[in-house]
């Protein structure tokens, strides 16, 4: 998956952007080389902050749940505990990281939004935690690092609805930083990215092992219960009703069981 994955490094300021068309889905190889990548940058003195974005209309689409065996890998093993391990990775990193949003966040990749210190958006991007319209339950860690980001209350409506959240409600509630026209995205990111490399390297990095605590070991914590609530949810009808529901593009009809 590093063919998916282009750095690049404009004084103190890497660049990491994921371009996997169309709707840059994530799986266990990607989110890994994801982490193999900022762990690189960890090692590069150069780098001091990452602007963490994507190519396309779409942020991320979350993961491919396409297919008679979603979240498989190609040789028939369970993704999740792989694609979870990888994503605690992304989170034990020391550089800070600015996303740029410019599009749809869904699911996993809200996750991965989320999985950054700032971010940036333009005012067509949405927000959506939609685990609950496919029969399913939030995983990447979501239901510990959203409610971190924008509270307990805001995180409850968007975990138990489903609902997309527009940019404007998204820079209200906490979870967008700044919102900028689609043509200054990389611009401003890379501004605040900037801002940030500006100061002393080993203090900002510090500071933010401080502000994050334990953020990495309570994702893993959380990744672990999140999975097996998955794995008993991924074997009812409701979330095989619910897969097939957001394939053709509309409502599930479910049944409790």
């Amino acid at each position: 998956m590093k063919e998916h994955i282009e750095v690049s490094l404009t004084g103190h300021v890497a660049t990491v952007t994921i371009d996997r068309p169309p709707h840059n889905h994530v799986n266990a190889a990607l989110i890994g080389a994801l982490a193999d990548t900022l762990e690189e940058l960890d090692r590069d003195d150069r780098c001091r902050a990452i602007v963490l974005a994507t190519a396309g209309r779409v942020f991320c689409g979350g993961a491919d749940l396409s297919g008679d065996k979603p979240l498989v890998t190609d040789s028939g093993e369970a993704e999740t505990p792989i694609l979870y391990r990888n994503a605690v990775r992304l989170f034990a990193t020391r550089k800070p990281i600015v996303a740029a949003v410019q599009g749809a966040a869904v699911g996993a990749g809200l996750g991965l939004a989320l999985v950054a210190d700032f971010r940036v958006a333009v005012p067509e991007a949405r927000f959506s935690a939609n685990f609950v319209s496919l029969g399913f339950h939030a995983g990447f860690g979501i239901s510990h690092t959203l409610p971190r980001v924008i509270g307990g209350q805001k995180a409850s409506l968007m975990l138990l609805t489903g609902r997309r959240v527009k940019a404007e409600d998204a820079l209200a509630w906490g979870l967008v930083d700044e919102l900028v026209p689609a043509g200054r995205l990389r611009e401003a990111a890379g501004a605040l990215a900037g801002e940030i490399a500006a100061a002393a390297p080993l203090g900002v990095e510090e500071t933010r092992a401080t502000l994050r605590g334990d953020l990495a070991a309570a994702v893993e914590q959380q990744t672990r219960h999140e999975r097996i609530v998955q794995d008993r949810l991924m074997a009812t009808a409701d979330f095989r009703e619910g897969i097939r529901a957001v394939a053709e593009r509309r409502p599930g009809n479910f049944v409790r069981g």
